[in-house]
């Protein structure tokens, strides 16, 4: 088997994610088809990951493709995670996740609702989905508040997990439009506030074409494999939410070729064994859940295990972090103040401190006014915002 090496990995990390200055992108939905997905759960990654990647950094082209255009779309797909993927690998980014999510969503909301023993049933639920998309369609475009204020029914109570440790009292609403935004009948707008925000504004849509399954697992696939390649069935199963089966089934359908890495085997996509070219020196401050920290189980060849109590949250989710030549070395935070501030975990020459802080100047230059505090806090980043 051909054998591909950690360096030979982060020189393609470098280059396919366009992190490199020399291979920046010009506009937003090329970075979002770079990396395939982009994390979207704190709304401020998206903007973070994509100016991050882009050769002149700016907020109202993404605003223009997420909201004008309608060229990037936010779906709860890979592991019932939202992310920001391109209108075109939409349709298989439903039919490969986003479907199964929307199934899932669905038969929950139901379950809780038949616990109530109320008449909170399947009937009332089309009820009030159906006067959820009247009204937002003679609205054009309206908050979680501005609906449930024009239906009755979204202002209903419901407990969640009675009896149990679990117990709470929850807003039907936020569970409606969660239901209605899986099954891709509703997106979210512009938010209220800056790009910053989340606390999104909801508009109609229609529902992605028809795609197989299989078909859309297949071409997910094979993407995955060119940005992210080589990689594990783990890697991929884990990044996706698939079954073992569903994975395997998907490499195999796209020809996927088993390579030698510096620690067991991995797959690329069909012929995509060549030594990737050299880039630049480069370097890099991205924010919690990047794609590029976020797309394998296992990331070894980019990370010091010995630096993830610093890097990461309790859950597993990943802070900002500072790169090197395709290696996390270090952490960035915002303090209040608006200043970019950061610390290096392992000792770099001078050539990697000044593009660092070259970077931290582009990024705080772009950022302007605006306050960064990621969702999910790590140790490190709440160090440096003190």
């Amino acid at each position: 088997m051909h054998r591909i090496s950690d360096e030979q990995r982060r020189l393609r990390l470098g280059r396919r994610h366009l992190l490199a200055p020399s291979v920046r992108a010009r506009e937003p939905v090329a970075v979002a088809d770079a990396v395939v997905a982009l994390h979207a759960t704190d709304a401020a990654t998206v903007f973070l990951s994509v100016c991050a990647r882009l050769a002149e950094a700016s907020v109202p082209a993404l605003e223009r493709a997420l909201y004008e255009d309608v060229s990037l779309v936010r779906l709860l797909s890979l592991r019932n995670t939202l992310f920001a993927v391109s209108s075109d690998l939409a349709p298989q980014v439903a039919a490969s996740t986003a479907g199964a999510v929307a199934v899932k969503e669905r038969r929950t909301l139901l379950k809780h609702l038949a616990e109530l023993a109320n008449g909170l049933d399947e009937q009332w639920l089309a009820a009030t989905e159906a006067a959820t998309l009247d009204a937002l369609t003679a609205r054009g475009a309206a908050t979680g508040s501005e609906l449930s204020a024009a239906v009755p029914a979204l202002r209903t109570k419901i407990t969640v997990f009675p009896g149990t440790k679990w117990e709470a009292v929850q807003g039907v609403a936020s569970r409606v439009l969660r239901v209605l935004a899986a099954e891709g009948r509703i997106r979210r707008d512009r938010p209220r506030g800056s790009w910053t925000s989340s606390q999104f504004r909801w508009r109609a849509s229609e529902a992605w074409p028809t795609v197989s399954p299989d078909e859309a697992r297949a071409e997910l696939a094979r993407r995955w494999l060119l940005s992210y390649g080589p990689g594990t069935v783990a890697d991929l199963k884990w990044w996706t939410g698939w079954t073992v089966t569903a994975t395997r089934k998907a490499l195999a359908a796209v020809g996927a070729e088993e390579v030698t890495l510096d620690t067991g085997t991995g797959f690329v996509a069909a012929g995509d064994t060549a030594a990737e070219a050299p880039v630049e020196p480069w370097a890099a401050l991205l924010p919690g859940l990047d794609p590029s920290a976020m797309g394998w189980a296992d990331r070894g060849f980019h990370f010091d295990t010995d630096h993830r109590p610093a890097l990461f949250d309790r859950s597993g989710n990943i802070g900002p972090t500072v790169w090197w030549n395709g290696a996390i070395v270090g952490g960035w935070a915002q303090r209040a103040d608006g200043e970019i501030v950061w610390r290096l975990l392992t000792d770099l020459g001078q050539e990697a401190v000044t593009a660092i802080e070259a970077e931290a100047a582009r990024l705080s230059a772009w950022v302007g006014p605006a306050r960064i505090t990621p969702r999910f806090r790590t140790p490190l980043e709440r160090e440096l915002m003190a």
